[in-house]
């Protein structure tokens, strides 16, 4: 991994350490649990959109996996 890349996944790291990291993953996951249901879904361009807010949650949600894994991978392929 370059310097600038490995600069960038240590601040992300960073990130994930503080309270508000943890904060913010809290209030997605409950925003997730409540879009997620499709009872109060109007029609179809409704589901679509709660459709694209999930997928941007999923992301968020899992983003500190992601760099973890993709950091492992990185270093065990040096």
């Amino acid at each position: 991994m370059e310097r600038e890349e490995e600069k960038h996944y240590q601040a992300l790291k960073d990130m994930f350490r503080t309270e508000g990291w943890k904060v913010l993953m809290d209030e997605l996951r409950n925003n997730a649990i409540q879009i997620n249901s499709v009872e109060v879904t109007k029609d179809n361009k409704d589901l679509h959109f709660r459709k694209g807010q999930l997928n941007i949650l999923a992301f968020m949600l899992n983003m500190e996996s992601t760099v973890e894994h993709y950091v492992e991978d990185s270093n065990d392929s040096v």
